[in-house]
């Protein structure tokens, strides 16, 4: 379970690679967990913490989760998706 600050963590960690890129660019959800825990292969032991705080995000507006050229629901959807800004993105 992730706690309160960790889902922040997490969050501005989100919006801060994003915010490093071309406003029309994503990220993987595995970018946010590989910036957190570079070390060996923790990230991937953290992956539903990401999209756990990448559907905080969505749900406020910040960022768009997308899977080809689709916006999907990042708790619902199986595979590989995508995060980009949201018309309420701020950095």
């Amino acid at each position: 379970m992730t706690s309160l600050s960790d889902t922040a963590s997490i969050e501005r960690c989100i919006i801060a690679l994003l915010a490093s890129r071309k406003p029309e660019s994503s990220i993987c959800p595995s970018d946010a967990a590989r910036a957190l825990w570079p070390d060996g292969e923790q990230w991937r032991e953290r992956m539903d913490d990401v999209r756990a705080a990448a559907a905080g995000l969505a749900r406020r507006g910040e960022v768009r989760i997308t899977q080809g050229d689709s916006e999907v629901d990042i708790e619902t959807v199986r595979g590989p998706v995508r995060i980009r800004r949201g018309p309420g993105f701020t950095s």
